[in-house]
């Protein structure tokens, strides 16, 4: 695994970000995953319907489209697994990966895993991993089990989005039918549903694949941006990024090293010949008794001059400490300065992870617990902290003087009613003994009459339309024209409308008309009625003239 290839920043993150992370690797590769999936769902999805048409089981169609998900998450999954390595897959190489890739898995997740509420963490595991039974079952345990409620409430609210994907569709279908035909589709759509045709199954299966395949990709790229960054926490995965980069950079000034450390041993002879002792700190310089004061004077002057490099050395460069075989400390200078000069990299990066890594809960966990304690208690108590108590028991006082007070006020309210109750007690108190008394026990002639009936209609229906019309009365020219047009209309569909019948009902009745010219007639006359009625708009005197002598011609009025 070329981990310093990858395309995404490895950090710690939460659960819910790194299913972000992996829901923007699917934006990020749309092309590359909706181009396999299409050319490989939608001949299944075709095959499935077709042998469900034949055998009139669509709805078992449907069930083997919905069952075969993890046999489809294959392809976003092979797709973003090398594509976060910059190895981006071609459409071609995805549809032929999905014929072999990973079939030992495809009996576990198509049968005693596929309810798993955790396949979308689990699928990577197997599928890229490709450990045996016990070890890939070690792996789904150490990654998953901290993750695993996350992985469920994703599983959820996928599901839901696809449910609502389906719902939606419908009902955004049922927006483009007009408002008055609505309570007849609705009619005919529960009629539908009830008997089950093969093309309502048909149209059914067919949503419920648009919906999983808008929904089904996000659902695989959440669970391998959680397989990532599972691993980044147990492993270490970032510092092993920077560990590796160090590295290259350490292998590219390797030859440069080893000419140096060539020379050095090449030297080593000579430069230890000229040494004087008096370089190793620590060590004890014997001088003989019959040496001169100029030899004591050379011997001082190169030990400190020995001393003073050593010193400036070590000012320079990072001492290191080691053990000789007199197992005394000594202290010399590093040689990495020597070695790689312009070519040494800083390494803040990878003092910047160690911090991070540091700074993980999980490798320094801390908490933060706050305990009440009352005032009381304390012992030492300042100026405010007595003003405070002063404060807090005046308003203490107040807040109970104020609570008293209004407890007071509802008793007196409610002796107040139970006072007025007792006095008007009289006027109240026979409706509980005996029911109440029904001063109107006989009904009076107002409710044994008979309901009004509409005057019939005239002989010459047209010639009294106008009369009204030219009179002034045009409201009653209007009602006099829809009604004589709706008797019309049931008497030619040989219908019987209910009492109060609507416009829009009347409207729905026409519909059994045998001429268009008629239903056409009548559907001008009901709006022209419904204008005036509602929306106190006129036709004008030529259009009124022409759609009474179009209802005249229609329905034979006698002129």
């Amino acid at each position: 695994m070329k981990l310093e290839a990858l395309t995404v920043s490895l950090r710690p993150r939460t659960a819910w970000e790194a299913c972000e992370l992996g829901m923007a690797l699917v934006r990020s590769h749309a092309g590359a995953i909706w181009k396999p999936w299409l050319l490989v769902t939608l001949p299944i999805l075709l095959l499935l319907n077709v042998a469900g048409w034949a055998l009139d089981l669509l709805w078992l169609s449907g069930l083997l489209m919905w069952w075969l998900k993890p046999w489809f998450d294959r392809i976003p999954l092979f797709v973003i697994s090398r594509a976060v390595f910059g190895e981006t897959p071609g459409t071609r190489q995805t549809v032929r990966a999905q014929l072999r890739w990973g079939a030992r898995w495809w009996l576990p997740y198509l049968t005693w895993r596929r309810l798993s509420p955790a396949r979308s963490l689990y699928l990577p595991v197997d599928l890229l991993e490709g450990g045996d039974g016990g070890e890939a079952r070690q792996r789904r345990s150490a990654l998953g089990a901290p993750v695993y409620g996350v992985c469920a409430l994703l599983t959820l609210v996928c599901v839901n989005f696809e449910m609502a994907l389906v719902i939606g569709s419908v009902l955004g279908g049922l927006m483009f039918v007009p408002f008055d035909y609505l309570p007849d589709t609705f009619k005919s759509l529960i009629e539908a549903i009830g008997v089950e045709p093969q093309w309502l199954s048909a149209l059914f299966n067919l949503l419920a694949w648009g919906a999983v395949s808008v929904i089904e990709p996000f659902y695989v790229g959440a669970g391998f941006g959680l397989y990532l960054n599972r691993r980044t926490q147990i492993e270490g995965w970032d510092i092993e990024i920077v560990f590796r980069r160090l590295r290259a950079r350490l292998a590219a000034a390797a030859a440069p090293m080893l000419l140096v450390l060539c020379a050095m041993i090449g030297f080593s002879p000579d430069t230890a010949a000229q040494t004087p002792p008096a370089v190793e700190t620590g060590a004890a310089v014997d001088i003989d008794a019959g040496t001169d004061a100029s030899g004591q004077a050379a011997a001082d002057d190169r030990d400190g001059d020995a001393e003073e490099a050593v010193e400036e050395a070590a000012s320079e460069a990072p001492i290191r400490e080691y053990d000789d075989d007199a197992k005394k400390t000594r202290r010399l200078p590093s040689t990495l300065g020597e070695v790689f000069r312009d070519g040494r990299s800083d390494d803040r990066g990878l003092r910047d992870a160690v911090a991070r890594a540091m700074k993980d809960p999980t490798v320094d966990p801390k908490r933060k617990q706050s305990v009440w304690k009352a005032k009381s208690e304390s012992k030492d108590k300042t100026k405010d902290e007595r003003e405070d108590a002063i404060n807090q028991g005046l308003f203490k006082g107040l807040s109970s003087g104020v609570a008293g007070f209004l407890q007071v006020a509802m008793w007196g309210v409610v002796a107040l009613i139970v006072v007025a109750l007792l006095l008007t007690a009289s006027r109240w108190i026979g409706w509980f003994r005996d029911g109440g008394v029904d001063e109107d026990e006989t009904p009076g002639d107002v409710r044994n009459a008979p309901l009004p009936e509409h005057a019939p209609l005239p002989d010459d229906i047209p010639t009294a339309i106008r009369r009204l019309w030219q009179a002034g009365h045009r409201r009653d020219a209007l009602a006099l024209m829809y009604r004589a047009a709706v008797e019309s209309m049931a008497q030619r569909a040989d219908i019987v409308l209910v009492p109060g019948a609507t416009e829009a009902q009347c409207l729905r009745a026409s519909r059994k008309l045998a001429s268009a010219e008629d239903r056409e007639a009548f559907a001008r006359a009901v709006r022209t009625w419904q204008y005036a009625a509602y929306a106190e708009t006129l036709p004008s005197g030529d259009d009124f003239d022409d759609l009474v002598g179009q209802l005249s011609r229609r329905f034979g009025w006698a002129a």
